[in-house]
């Protein structure tokens, strides 16, 4: 089986889907109905997050041959491979997530694709139980790659990129359910003494798990991103208990300025939740005071979506939606304008970056794209002197005698 030139050419198309909002499972319905107008006998697959929760749902579109969910996905290859004659339309791959105990993962071929900085996940699941969220609900319990698969495919992709990332559903938990009980901060230690992995980024790392420990390595190697994402949801500590997240904001933030004190050029990014049910006025004014007086470099900014079955599904005071919207904007204001500081900062410093696609644009290591001043070739890591700010970005300095 090899990829096809455009998906009107294709005998299969697989979908891989998430269903953390009601925007993404909409989004998932309209690309199965695309793609099934734009190519009526092209057999259709849909895996992932959507699949796993509601498969009727998704066995019901037009076109639609195969619904895997997260439990079976690691048996796609086999699944579409089944013998002629069998009854295609209508196949449901979906079994008890919560039974899961072993870390699965696709080939490391997949993991690193075309792209110059490979995602590779070493974490899925979650054991926390946040009022808002489905997550738990469509990938299980926490679990952990254990660290020699790691190591091997790290090894592997060193090889050929020069940044990796890691990633995981709950990456800060990786390794709790392994014998030894081990840490992440412990993998890290690992992957920098046993491979020749040249930069690592970490994904999003949830606030109780930046220990000191970890934060102290990422501050003292040079081949550890200087970059925090740690969601935050919401800085008022009312809502934090009704979302049943697992910290209050003075733990919040002795985290984000002990990273910021230990890295002063640091990328610290945030997941912020406005709308969620009963989010009074008041509440929502003090977490926006919260992030203002926090050095953020960047905000993602997500409005509520109740999700079928979580509890927050059927709090009361849902808020409505054009208060949740302005409150959105309020914040992405405030997100843009950390980060238009931010980047005014780096202008006239030398920042270590990645190459990427076309070799016209690069990402530096605390997470800045910067417009190069000529191109060089992808996947290569540079020094950049940065001589000015883009719309959304930085702008590399001229060679000095350029015209």
């Amino acid at each position: 089986m090899a990829p096809a030139a455009s998906p009107r050419e294709a005998d299969l198309v697989i979908l891989n889907t998430c269903t953390v909002t009601a925007s993404a499972d909409q989004d998932v319905r309209q690309a199965v109905r695309r793609a099934h107008l734009e190519n009526p006998g092209a057999r259709i697959l849909v895996t992932g997050c959507y699949a796993q929760r509601a498969p009727e749902e998704l066995v019901r579109l037009e076109g639609v041959t195969w619904v895997v969910g997260n439990t079976h996905k690691h048996r796609i290859a086999e699944i579409v491979r089944e013998p002629a004659g069998l009854p295609y339309h209508g196949q449901i791959f979906v079994g008890d997530i919560f039974a899961e105990t072993e870390f699965l993962t696709a080939p490391i071929e997949e993991a690193a694709g075309d792209r110059t900085r490979p995602n590779l996940k070493v974490q899925d699941g979650c054991n926390n139980r946040c009022s808002f969220c489905i997550i738990p609900f469509v990938r299980g319990r926490s679990r952990s790659a254990p660290p020699e698969l790691v190591i091997e495919q790290v090894r592997r992709l060193a090889g050929q990129y020069r940044e990796i990332v890691l990633s995981g559903i709950n990456l800060g938990r990786w390794g709790r359910d392994l014998d030894g009980r081990l840490r992440l901060v412990d993998l890290l230690r690992r992957l920098l003494e046993e491979t020749p992995v040249e930069r690592i980024r970490l994904s999003s790392v949830e606030p109780m798990d930046l220990s000191s420990e970890l934060l102290e390595l990422m501050a003292g190697s040079d081949r550890i991103a200087k970059h925090v994402h740690a969601p935050l949801q919401t800085g008022s500590e009312r809502l934090l208990r009704r979302m049943r997240r697992r910290y209050r904001p003075h733990h919040y933030a002795s985290r984000i300025l002990e990273a910021r004190r230990l890295m002063p050029l640091a990328a610290i990014g945030a997941d912020v939740m406005v709308g969620f049910p009963g989010e009074t006025d008041e509440e929502f004014e003090e977490n926006r005071r919260f992030i203002a007086n926090l050095p953020f470099t960047y905000l993602h900014v997500f409005t509520y979506s109740a999700r079928p079955g979580t509890p927050a599904a059927a709090m009361p005071d849902q808020v409505p939606m054009p208060v949740r919207k302005q409150r959105n904007r309020l914040l992405r204001e405030l997100g843009a304008e950390k980060n238009l500081a931010f980047r005014r900062a780096m202008v006239g410093r030398k920042l270590s970056a990645v190459t990427l696609g076309d070799g016209r644009l690069a990402l530096t290591d605390n997470y800045l794209k910067v417009e190069l001043a000529r191109p060089r070739p992808a996947n290569e890591l540079v020094e950049v002197l940065i001589g000015g700010l883009t719309s959304e970005g930085l702008r590399e300095a001229a060679p000095s005698g350029a015209a």
